[in-house]
């Protein structure tokens, strides 16, 4: 017989919930070019987003985290901003915004900004203004312009590489026609990294957060924020190469995660606690650990920071419990909340990724010749059954657009469809991210699926995306749409976001069950069904992410499904 012993862990954060929303929100990630395209110019856009609300408030989510609208020349999707205060005209105008913001709150939506302060467009005026100056000018200060080495600087400063590949160093052609000196890009060639020791670039963004807030944003989604500060000397580093491109799995990177970033978050704290209503900020900061990712999270500095040790934990039940137990220890060390995220715009979507069969760092992505490929079936199953251990954690969670629907990662881009930077600077050789970008389709039967009028799409959609539109789904009661609002619903219902966590032994190896409140929740990671203890069994099914069995001794759990059950 099962044993319903139990562990506790800490509150998740020992305070009460109070009016802090971010506490239990669940946060929907829109990826603006990719969501709804109102134009029809093949872009996602704000008018789009706009008329797409009364389907997300349907869903059940607190609040939507934009990805980058900002002016841009879009080299990289938006994350190479040339002007931090206005709106790209390929994404609308301020007056969409103030519009999408308006009826977002008419709908008790809030709305988190992407910010992306480690780096900017290289048509930003300032970098434009740094080509024009001299060394050692005040226009070149706000960035990270050196000398090169050798004997006439031919070599770059040191032989950091960029995460999209390719050395992290280019070289400028002075106004007079001499090669001059060289500015670091962590990222694309088009994104020169900021030097945040100078106070004029913390004073920018100081400016910036107030722009946004003054607007009625409700937090930021800061990119990069292990990033922005390079340690002394900026010393020479060689990167795993088999490790994630934004380095979550590696320590000492000279580029990541350098204490001096605290300072700039503490001073981002300040200006948002001018303002009323709870402002949030969230930190994409990709460290090793959950404790090291906490510190991120201390009472003076971010209210979230995206736990990527468990987005990149596998469909394993040991491993689940491991990493939530040591998150919800982590992050409740230091007063704060922990994020629950599966998939995002970086990422290849859980749907596919939890079906992988060979190792897939972060960033390279998969494609037509990568090895492992999921089978489809298998990669939605765990995806669902994944989702529904999620959504039951104390906590806050992230949903990333077309997951709902149960997208898996688009494999076969044609070469010359792909606009991800990696493509290109390393030649092919990985993939990169535009799998999880394909624009995310809401009518079967309509152009591009729904996505734009006009049947543009800026990456192609697969055939696919007719069998799991969002109008296939709404009417089926055991879709994955239907699965996601049963789950939010009962989430919210149930408080569980706000709950605590209490690990069931004793129901083997293979299976993550704990209890959250007056909810048990049973996940099954093996590869053979188990029967429910009779108690459970003859409790209230209030959510399951496949159907359950039935066998001559109970009630059966099948492999790859989670079910929440109440017993009082």
């Amino acid at each position: 017989m099962t044993s319903l012993d139990t562990i506790a862990l800490p509150d998740t954060a020992g305070l009460s919930t109070g009016s802090e929303w971010w506490r239990t929100a669940v946060i929907y990630q829109i990826y603006p070019r990719s969501f709804a395209d109102n134009s029809g110019d093949g872009i996602g856009d704000l008018p789009g987003v706009t008329s797409h609300l009364d389907e997300l408030q349907q869903l059940g989510v607190d609040a939507i985290w934009l990805s980058p609208f900002q002016t841009s020349p879009q080299k990289d999707a938006g994350y190479d901003v040339a002007d931090y205060c206005d709106v790209d005209p390929l994404f609308g105008t301020l007056a969409d915004f103030d519009v999408m913001l308006a009826e977002a709150h008419t709908r008790s939506i809030r709305i988190i900004v992407d910010l992306v302060p480690n780096h900017s467009s290289d048509q930003h005026v300032w970098f434009q203004q740094a080509l024009a100056a001299a060394p050692g000018s005040t226009e070149r200060a706000r960035y990270m312009f050196r000398d090169g080495l050798g004997k006439n600087g031919e070599l770059p400063p040191n032989n950091w590489e960029s995460v999209f590949g390719g050395p992290a160093w280019t070289r400028v052609t002075e106004p007079d026609g001499s090669a001059g000196q060289w500015y670091l890009h962590l990222f694309d060639t088009s994104q020169p990294d900021f030097d945040w020791h100078n106070e004029e670039v913390r004073a920018e963004f100081r400016r910036v957060l107030r722009f946004w807030l003054d607007r009625g944003v409700d937090g930021f989604r800061v990119d990069v924020a292990h990033g922005l500060i390079k340690a002394e000397g900026l010393p020479d580093y060689t990167p795993d190469p088999d490790a994630g491109s934004m380095g979550g799995e590696e320590l000492g990177v000279p580029y990541w995660g350098q204490d001096g970033v605290h300072e700039v978050y503490r001073d981002w704290h300040a200006v948002l606690a001018e303002y009323d209503g709870d402002r949030a900020l969230c930190a994409e900061a990709w460290m090793p650990t959950p404790e090291q990712t906490a510190l991120w999270v201390r009472p003076d500095e971010m209210h979230q920071a995206f736990n990527f040790a468990y987005l990149e934990t596998g469909w394993d039940a040991a491993a689940l419990r491991a990493v939530i137990t040591r998150s919800i220890e982590a992050y409740s060390a230091v007063g704060a909340p922990s994020t629950w995220v599966l998939s995002n715009h970086d990422v290849v979507r859980h749907a596919s990724r939890l079906a992988l069969t060979a190792e897939n760092p972060q960033g390279h992505g998969i494609g037509p010749d990568s090895p492992g490929k999921p089978i489809p079936e298998v990669g939605l199953r765990r995806a669902r059954a994944a989702t529904a251990v999620m959504l039951a954690l104390p906590g806050s969670s992230y949903l990333y657009q077309g997951e709902e629907l149960g997208l898996p990662e688009v494999i076969e881009i044609p070469g010359d469809a792909r606009q991800d930077p990696t493509w290109f600077r390393t030649n092919g050789e990985r993939y990169g991210r535009d799998g999880c970008r394909v624009p995310i389709p809401w009518t079967a039967d309509a152009p591009a699926y729904g996505f734009s009028p006009t049947g543009e799409a800026w990456l192609p959609q697969p055939a696919e995306w007719a069998t799991l539109s969002r109008d296939t789904q709404v009417g089926d009661a055991d879709s994955t749409l239907n699965l996601y609002r049963t789950l939010i619903s009962a989430r919210r219902a149930h408080n569980l976001g706000a709950g605590l966590l209490e690990w069931l032994e004793g129901f083997g190896d293979d299976i993550v069950a704990f209890r959250n409140g007056n909810v048990t929740v049973i996940g099954n990671t093996g590869g053979a069904p188990i029967v429910l203890p009779e108690g459970l069994a003859q409790g209230t099914v209030i959510a399951t992410s496949g159907p359950l069995g039935f066998t001559g001794t109970g009630t059966a759990l099948p492999a790859d499904t989670t079910v929440w059950i109440t017993t009082d």
